[in-house]
């Protein structure tokens, strides 16, 4: 194999909490991940010439090793001395500096393009190990589908699909840094009701109650990111107002999610936020939906991505 093509797929939060922060700076997570169908689109070539060759179509993006993608393809090409080099397109659509993980699932696409370009014969596991060391989302990223995420959320376990819903996303015209956000969260001294329930949405998971699911989410850091950008709030505002089940920040921020059992309100939502564009409520507005895991996988290798 000499070429691939990949999809990166974004993800948001269903429940975020903070429990505590670690010496190291690092805190501990205990959340919800859903993988949705909006996605980055990447191609990998093998090349005879050495080195790493990284495009995109968002002039802004690094293309060296501040990019996670170079990264990612940087640290097999070290660790196993390969011989040759890569190129890589990056077509990228999920949000920048979103709260979608659109970094990380671009590197988690990047570690399975070389698994396979290479032939190294890793196992899901074996690169979730090596993309921990890159950012603490890409072990879900290359893992998708439904999980709690826990530690720094490289502890991942597997939890029942979201149900089918339409979800739509809102990305307001700032960009959220998440190690600020992180840095100005002062876990220990918030009260005991801003921390989410996270089990409650697992239980409702489980029940495939996905009005439950809605109900039920919450995100700790809206306390940081919404208490500095109002538009956050006036987002999940405007998509209650159209029938959303419910509304929350993804992550660290800024993107908004709404959950809808109704399809025809979502497009309603949708198209009525991409009207507001002009307003300044949100600059970037998606329709999507979960992304499901496929029900067979090849035993000892991830997922096709």
């Amino acid at each position: 194999m000499n070429r691939i093509r990949l999809q990166a797929y974004g993800k948001i939060n269903l429940s975020l909490d903070v429990l505590r922060q670690r010496p190291n700076g690092y805190h501990d997570v205990r959340m919800i991940m859903q993988t949705v169908k909006l996605h980055d689109n990447i191609d990998m070539e093998r090349s005879d010439t050495p080195g790493i060759v990284l495009k995109t179509n968002l002039p802004f993006l690094p293309v060296n090793e501040n990019n996670l993608m170079y990264r990612a393809a940087k640290m097999l090409m070290d660790e196993f001395h390969l011989e040759g080099g890569v190129r890589m397109s990056l077509r990228k659509v999920i949000p920048v500096a979103a709260g979608m993980a659109g970094g990380s699932a671009d590197a988690a696409a990047v570690l399975y393009g070389m698994n396979r370009l290479f032939d190294l014969r890793l196992s899901l596991e074996e690169l979730k190990k090596r993309g921990v060391q890159l950012g603490a989302d890409i072990p879900f990223c290359l893992m998708r589908g439904t999980a709690l995420s826990e530690g720094i959320g490289e502890i991942l376990t597997p939890l029942p699909a979201l149900p089918a819903c339409s979800i739509v996303l809102a990305k307001p015209a700032i960009s959220v840094s998440t190690k600020a956000v992180y840095e100005n969260l002062h876990v220990n001294s918030l009260p005991a009701e801003a921390h989410p329930d996270v089990d409650a949405v697992i239980e409702a998971l489980k029940a495939r109650d996905v009005r439950a699911v809605a109900g039920r989410m919450g995100n700790i850091l809206e306390t940081v990111t919404s208490r500095r950008h109002p538009e956050i709030e006036a987002i999940k505002e405007r998509m209650m107002e159209l029938g959303a089940l419910n509304a929350m920040m993804s992550g660290s921020g800024p993107t908004v999610f709404g959950i809808f059992d109704d399809p025809e309100k979502a497009q309603t939502c949708y198209q009525a936020l991409l009207s507001a564009k002009e307003s300044g409520l949100a600059k970037q507005v998606y329709l999507t939906e979960p992304w499901q895991q496929p029900s067979r996988t090849t035993p000892g290798r991830p997922a096709r991505l």
